[in-house]
């Protein structure tokens, strides 16, 4: 503490000062100027003033000087910061006379004016300040600590099947995917699943088959526990690739990139010229031959055949056999639309004998009647049925619709 000596004496010749505890401790100016006081106390200022006819006179008064302020404080929390959290405080301020003053936002108990509060709880998810203020009397000094309390715990999950088995039929591999928040031990149990428990925090894979099957899982931190079931429904296997509404692009389109001709019933998608690589060309069974946005001609041609319609080879290419022309097959194929529409399973596609090598009457163009249906079986002998519902007619963005339904294995 500094202070400044104001001296309001006349008539005095000589001055003798003494000043207890502070820096300088004496001096015989008229203004000594400023004293510092560098430790806490009660301190006495003493003036001795005289002049030539002796005269003499004694002042002395009296300085407190406060304990400087030096707020230290810490937290710790027991347990965990899981809700609740309980917080311990310990107060290493040290100093006479000074007040204490604790908030605690959110806390239970709200707060505190004694220098070690009691324990404080926090049920509240978030951030909470902890704040002591500290005085003296003369000064106050604040300090600020944060106390994070992790959310509440939560317990949910869900799953996505592998890609083949989006159909859900049997048997279907799911990836759990846990959505639970502040819990850091898992117990899963899989009705009728292979395997039929874990402890995993996301289990990998887990193997069902045709049914209705409970899956339920357990949350838990160290303060509490959740758990919630759901039931996963897996159907019997048709072994019936189902695929609707497929767009396929005359040549034009296929090679700007707007409309693929190319098609992988395995991937259950299109691909235009750019989007083929040496890693997805072996993967394409089906490719539409469009000549022009008039459709006069049009066919499914094999993906080993494809630079004979004006296509960029294919790596690796796979064989397919299109039926075209059902009716010019020779082979006793007998296959109706109605027949496409109400396919549920395999089955009818099982009794069809499709040959190896279609004749030239049976692969020839369809025309540009629509609806028509086309039969075919892959290099891996997976026998399929194509309905061509419609065709859109936008120059070189022109493009057929159909569905798909063909045999997974």
């Amino acid at each position: 503490v500094i202070i400044k000596i104001n001296n309001t004496i006349s008539g005095a010749d000589n001055y003798k000062w003494e000043f207890e505890g502070g820096v300088p401790s004496e001096s015989t100016q008229l203004n000594p100027g400023e004293i510092t006081y560098e430790k806490p106390g009660n301190f006495e200022i003493k003036l001795i003033a005289e002049n030539q006819d002796g005269e003499r006179k004694e002042i002395i008064k009296k300085i407190e000087i406060k304990d400087a302020i030096n707020i230290i404080f810490t937290n710790q929390i027991i347990q965990s910061n899981n809700p609740p959290v309980e917080v311990k405080l310990t107060n290493a301020t040290s100093g006479v006379g000074l007040t204490y003053s604790w908030t605690f936002q959110g806390g239970i108990p709200a707060t505190f004016n004694q220098k070690s509060p009691p324990n404080v709880i926090f049920t509240t998810p978030g951030n909470h300040n902890i704040t002591l203020t500290v005085s003296n009397g003369f000064e106050s000094e604040t300090k600020t600590q944060v106390i994070v309390v992790a959310p509440n715990l939560e317990c949910n999950f869900d799953w996505i099947p592998n890609f083949e088995d989006e159909d859900y039929q049997s048997p279907v591999k799911v990836n759990l995917v846990n959505q639970s928040v502040s819990a850091n031990t898992y117990s899963w149990t899989f009705q009728d699943g292979n395997p039929a428990s874990s402890t995993l925090q996301n289990p990998l894979q887990v193997n069902f088959t045709t049914g209705s099957h409970t899956i339920t899982l357990s949350a838990i931190n160290d303060k509490t526990f959740k758990t919630i079931s759901k039931t996963i429904n897996v159907l019997p296997d048709t072994n019936l690739i189902v695929l609707n509404d497929v767009k396929l692009g005359i040549n034009a389109s296929h090679n700007s990139n707007l409309f693929g001709a190319f098609y992988s019933t395995k991937l259950r998608r299109s691909f235009t010229d750019n989007e083929i690589t040496s890693q997805n060309s072996n993967q394409i069974d089906i490719v539409f031959q469009g000549l022009n946005s008039n459709f006069t001609f049009n066919k499914f041609i094999s993906p080993t055949n494809v630079t004979n319609f004006g296509f960029s080879a294919l790596a690796n290419a796979q064989n397919t056999v299109f039926i075209n022309a059902i009716d010019l097959c020779n082979c006793g194929l007998n296959f109706t639309e109605n027949q496409f529409d109400s396919m549920l399973t395999d089955g009818i596609l099982q009794g069809l004998n499709i040959p190896n090598i279609a004749s030239p009457a049976a692969s020839q163009e369809f025309g540009a009647t629509f609806p028509k249906l086309v039969l075919f079986k892959t290099f891996d002998n997976r026998k399929g049925a194509i309905k061509v519902k419609s065709k859109v007619q936008n120059g070189a963005s022109s493009y057929i619709i159909c569905d798909i339904k063909v045999q997974k294995q």
